[in-house]
């Protein structure tokens, strides 16, 4: 980095001989130190005779070393010519423009310096004051990485756009990208125009639905306003003006660039043979409110349908995030839980009240009982669960033992679910339970000759009766 320096150039004080005669030496040494990241003070021959630096990245143990070597030796061999330019300059015109040079620093890397001389003695000395460019150099540094990472994510950009055309234009469905608010027509691929009968280029621009029997055209703008409304709708089926050719067209909303965007996807309309498409719909209808939740995965738990009912116990927003997502990712202690249910699908095709837990997204958990069936196709085997909560039958733990009795049976539902130390725990409780229900049992109520009994203080004995709920705590004891 070179540049040009001259005294006409300077704007220096107006009055220096009022505000700066009374500048001593030590003084104007340690302004000059201060101003310059590093100074370097040489005689008439070029040669190092003093040094100073305020720079804390700069180690001036190593300057230090330079005084009484030619300053040319203190630089790497491609600024020893800069140098000799530099000094010449300076002595010439009495201060030099500013050049870029490296001094070599032992173990570490070049330091870049920017220099600019001033001559200030009769004998030839020079003054060069010197800038530190190792913060420039790593802001250039920095600006750099970041502008290859931008072409980067350009060039990948490009390249997913070349992928989306190219697929756009070689699918074989009718696709056509309209402006969800004004409906005008922003893409369509060649099917699309083949289908309508209109040319690619007259049909951009033009509001949607264009060529469908009036009838139909009203059908679609209530699907268009459903999809608008909801993010999605149910398919229809239209008919076109030119050909009476009955197609089915499905919509889904999406958001480019802030903009609320409308897929539209135009197909031939079912044929004679699966006239029971409206049943399957109404079905999946039916489904999709059902009150238990219903997921359907392939044959390794990858999520591929899920109703409504699902999504509010995984606390999912909306299908397309689960869709393609393990299932034993919300079921039960991870690795656990579903892998056996998966195992016990295989074997014996269907799977009947599995007792697991729906962890939601934000840290909830719903007891749920699961039941599952697979069936087969030609090409893949699909899986249906059913989840359905069960807490709402579950009573709380510190009711009376007569209402709700804990036993070992209903602990051992828990293994896989709770950690073993949890596990112990609610066993050691129920064991106890039993043991102070018996002992009340046989005295006939008597706590006194229970806890004799039980081998426990009255005291203890009342804390545990509180503790589980037994027992009526405010009447008095009976006594043998």
């Amino acid at each position: 980095m070179d540049g040009t320096l001259s005294r006409e150039s300077l704007q220096p004080f107006t009055q220096p001989k009022k505000y700066l005669a009374g500048l001593d030496t030590d003084l104007a040494a340690v302004i000059i130190a201060a101003a310059a990241d590093l100074a370097i003070v040489v005689d008439g021959a070029g040669t190092v005779c003093d040094i100073a630096s305020s720079n804390e990245l700069i180690s001036i143990d190593a300057p230090r070393r330079w005084v009484g070597m030619p300053l040319t030796a203190c630089v790497t061999t491609e600024s020893v010519a800069k140098i000799e330019s530099l000094l010449a300059e300076g002595r010439k015109q009495r201060i030099s423009g500013w050049r870029q040079v490296n001094h070599p620093m032992p173990g570490e890397m070049d330091v870049p310096i920017l220099y600019s001389c001033i001559l200030i003695g009769k004998e030839g000395e020079l003054l060069c004051l010197g800038r530190d460019l190792r913060p420039m150099a790593t802001l250039q540094q920095k600006l750099l990485q970041a502008q290859q990472m931008m072409e980067r994510e350009y060039a990948r950009l490009r390249q997913s756009e070349t992928r989306y055309r190219l697929l756009f234009q070689l699918c074989a469905e009718a696709v056509i990208v309209c402006e969800a608010t004004s409906q005008k027509i922003i893409e369509v691929n060649p099917a699309a125009s083949d289908l309508l009968g209109t040319g690619q280029k007259r049909l951009v621009g033009r509001q949607f639905p264009e060529g469908f029997e009036l009838e139909s055209t009203t059908a679609i703008e209530g699907m268009l306003a459903t999809v608008r409304a909801a993010g999605r709708a149910d398919s229809i089926t239209a008919t076109l003006h030119a050909s009476q050719k009955k197609v089915l067209i499905q919509a889904t909303l999406f958001r480019q660039e802030n903009t609320a965007h409308i897929l539209v996807r135009i197909t031939g309309a079912p044929t004679s043979q699966n006239q029971s498409d409206a049943q399957i719909q109404q079905s999946l209808a039916l489904i999709e409110q059902m009150p238990d939740g219903f997921v359907v995965t392939n044959a390794q738990g990858r999520i591929r349908s899920a109703n409504l009912a699902f999504l509010d116990l995984a606390e999912i927003s909306s299908e397309e995030q689960v869709r393609g997502e393990e299932l034993g990712r919300w079921i039960g202690r991870p690795g656990v839980d579903f892998p056996v249910l998966l195992n016990s699908l295989r074997e014996n095709g269907s799977v009947k009240l599995f007792s697991s837990i729906i962890r939601g997204e934000y840290g909830s958990g719903t007891e749920v009982e699961i039941s599952g069936a697979t069936a087969n196709n030609e090409e893949d085997q699909w899986i249906g669960f059913t989840i359905r909560p069960t807490q709402a039958r579950i009573k709380p733990r510190n009711q009376r033992a007569q209402e709700l009795p804990r036993s070992l049976d209903q602990l051992t539902e828990l293994i896989g679910r709770v950690p073993l130390k949890e596990l112990v725990r609610e066993t050691t409780d129920v064991i106890e339970r039993m043991c102070i229900e018996s002992a009340l049992l046989l005295t006939g109520d008597n706590r006194a000759s229970a806890a004799e009994m039980l081998g426990l203080s009255r005291q203890s004995l009342y804390v545990k009766l509180h503790r589980y709920g037994l027992g009526d705590l405010v009447g008095s004891d009976h006594e043998a």
